[in-house]
Order: C-alpha cells, then sequence, then structure tokens
C-alpha cells in the first residue's frame, strides 16, 4: 500500500455491513498490510461510519477516503501539503474548481452546486463544492466535534461546524469519476430534501458550545471577532 504521500500513514477501514465481498477481502488483506478493520452490523450509514473512523484516528491528521473510486488518491499529496506547510487547519478537494477535470452527472451537478451555495450563505465561509468526500483535518479540531449524523448529512455538519471556528481553510481542485447508479451510487433526491434539513440545523440552530466540547484554544473565536 504505497503512495508518494511523504508521511506516515494510519489505514483505518470501516465496513458498514457491506453485503458483498468486501469485508472478507478487508480480513485477508488486513493480515498482510496491519491496517486496522472496524466491523459495524447492522449498517448504519456513511455519517456513522465516519465518525467511527475518526474516533479511532490517533495521528495528527485525518481524511476520509471513500471505497467506489470516484475519487483520485494521488490528489491527496497536494491536498495536504498546506497543512504540512502550516498554512492550513482543514482542506476541501473541490470537484468544481475551474481547473478541475470535471466529469459529472447533470442532476448530482446542479443539486451540490446548489447545496453549496446555500452552505456559503448560512455558514459564511465561501466554497466551490460543500459536499465532497475529500475533506482534511488537524486530528484535534475532529475530535473535539461533536458529531451527530449517520447518513450524508456528515458533509453538511462537518462543514458547518468548521465555520463556527477560527479554522484556516483551504480549497484545492480534484480529480472526479461519478458512478452511475447502476454501479452503486446510493444518493438520491431524498438525501437531497434532508440535506436542506442538515443546513438548517446545523448552520443556524447548533451553537459552538453544542457542536464542540475541549475545543482546543487556537480554534476558539473570540468575543471581538
Amino acid at each position: 500500500m504505497s503512495s508518494p504521500c511523504p508521511i506516515e500513514r494510519e489505514w483505518i477501514f470501516v465496513d458498514d455491513a457491506s453485503r458483498d465481498q468486501s469485508l472478507s477481502i478487508l480480513k485477508e488483506l488486513s493480515t498482510q498490510f496491519g491496517f486496522k478493520l472496524i466491523e459495524q452490523n447492522p449498517n448504519q450509514g456513511k455519517g456513522a461510519a465516519v465518525i467511527r473512523g475518526f474516533q479511532e484516528a490517533t495521528g495528527d491528521l485525518v481524511m476520509i477516503q471513500d471505497a467506489d473510486f470516484e475519487y483520485d488518491p494521488s490528489d491527496v499529496p497536494a491536498l495536504l501539503q498546506p497543512i504540512l506547510d502550516d498554512k492550513a487547519d482543514v482542506v476541501f478537494g473541490s470537484r468544481f474548481k475551474k481547473n478541475a477535470p470535471q466529469i459529472h452527472r447533470t442532476y448530482h451537478y446542479f443539486v451540490n452546486r446548489f447545496l453549496t451555495v446555500l452552505s456559503n450563505l448560512l455558514s459564511g465561509i465561501y466554497l466551490t463544492d460543500m459536499e465532497t468526500c475529500y475533506k482534511i483535518f488537524r486530528t484535534d479540531l475532529i475530535k473535539s466535534m461533536r458529531l451527530t449524523s449517520k447518513r450524508f448529512g456528515i458533509e453538511v455538519e462537518l462543514t458547518a461546524y468548521v465555520a463556527k471556528v477560527r479554522a484556516r481553510i483551504y480549497e484545492l481542485p480534484i480529480s472526479y469519476y461519478p458512478r452511475t447508479r447502476l454501479q452503486g451510487k446510493k444518493i438520491n433526491w431524498k438525501d437531497g430534501v434532508a440535506a436542506l434539513l442538515h443546513l438548517i440545523r446545523f448552520n443556524l440552530l447548533v451553537s459552538s458550545d453544542q457542536a464542540f466540547q475541549n475545543l482546543p484554544e487556537r480554534y476558539r473565536v473570540s468575543s471581538g471577532e
């Protein structure tokens, strides 16, 4: 499991009650590569799997990688660099920045852009891709978040909480190769409606005190800001 990332890595795989052969393959590979494998049964959703992975992480940085090959791991070193240079605390990988290779399904493209614009208005931070999977965080920030989303609302919740603190945020272009529904794409219109409710809830109805516990001092927003 080699990659050009110039840092020591910890691999955590969360199997959320897969119905194919994923779990058996992961068990076999874990003996060879020594990564941490976590089983969740019954299925609890993407958000629950992400939160469990965050809880298990022990390194200084943490990021999410879906297992469906829509995102290219070769983009990760460039995303890490602003944090390694101590210029950022959070990095978003955008599928929609102008110099990103864009291969999009029309429906999902417009839904994602609409949700991102609404997120920008409610959160006060400007992004081009709020729903992106590729988000990298300093671990001390992510572990202070009281995350609750079980499904795809985790992307909204993470972004809303980052906007509540004094975190330095970068956004860089990434590659994207979307799956079709025939290939197993699970997100649908119901998730879009739920995202609207999540945007209102996590941005407007959840206070910073409710969103965080033991937040490191460097991320705290002073009363004058």
